[in-house]
């Protein structure tokens, strides 16, 4: 793909699939990222995690070995944080024991969604430590009410050591059809979340690089918020490849190891 992008100034890197997978970093991960930083690059770690906080996220990649600071990250549950800090906001969430003390209003309790003050949203994200039918009939009830439905993300499966596993799009697709909503999603390929992760490293959009495993949301959605993007052939690339799935990026690269050889040609280009 040819274009007239400028030269990088920021990389907006994905995490799993792209720098570690089955919980252990990828060949060359650790060492891409210690020649990006040499390159003077800004740089945010992005990912679709849905069911940790980022303190969490920054201690599980320091055990893969991979050196990243909990403020270069920026996942959908920081961007959750910031809507639902608006005053007059009252989520029900569907959510992992680990992120529902974020959000102070909790429609699990025995409150429920039919009684007391009405919820404003429904907050979905990963939710398999906490689901039950009562909740997602709550939930439904919510968005009958009148509720928006919000996802962190909306993935359709997840890789582990192992095995696939149905991810938090399953969940939103049901809650969409039963209450015949459409849920606006913060996380990867929404626009917002690019614009938001270059805001946050204080450049414009267009001269970032969004670089990923999944054609679906790394690198359709970077080609939809004006992003170079690149694609790597680790994580779910092969299986999406299979299906005929593909994000037309504007390179396409064996592995995370061979970016900064990338970077230092679009940069001094």
């Amino acid at each position: 793909m040819t274009d007239q992008l400028p030269a990088p100034r920021a990389v907006l890197l994905d995490l799993e699939g792209t720098l570690y997978a089955n919980d252990e970093a990828l060949p060359g991960a650790a060492e891409a990222i210690t020649r990006l930083r040499g390159l003077g690059l800004g740089l945010r770690f992005v990912t679709n995690t849905d069911s940790k906080t980022t303190a969490r996220i920054a201690a599980d990649l320091a055990r893969y070995g991979l050196d990243i600071d909990e403020n270069e990250l920026f996942t959908p549950v920081v961007a959750a944080q910031r809507l639902f800090a608006a005053p007059g906001t009252r989520p029900y969430t569907l959510l992992s024991d680990a992120l529902s003390p974020l959000f102070p209003v909790n429609g699990g309790g025995s409150e429920g969604a039919s009684g007391g003050e009405e919820f404003t949203h429904v907050l979905v994200g990963d939710c398999r430590d906490t689901l039950d039918y009562p909740r997602l009939d709550e939930a439904f009830r919510a968005l009958r009410a009148g509720a928006h439905l919000v996802a962190l993300q909306r993935g359709r499966y997840f890789k582990r050591a192992d095995g696939d596993h149905v991810d938090t799009g399953a969940i939103v697709a049901a809650l969409e059809y039963a209450a015949g909503v459409t849920a606006r999603v913060l996380g990867k390929p929404a626009t917002d979340f690019f614009t938001l992760a270059a805001d946050s490293l204080g450049v414009p959009v267009a001269s970032c690089l969004a670089v990923g495993d999944d054609a679906t949301t790394d690198i359709t959605g970077g080609l939809r918020a004006g992003l170079r993007t690149v694609q790597v052939r680790t994580g779910k690339y092969a299986d999406q490849h299979v299906e005929g799935v593909t994000g037309q990026a504007h390179h396409t690269l064996a592995s995370v190891a061979d970016l900064p050889a990338l970077l230092s040609t679009l940069t001094t280009a």
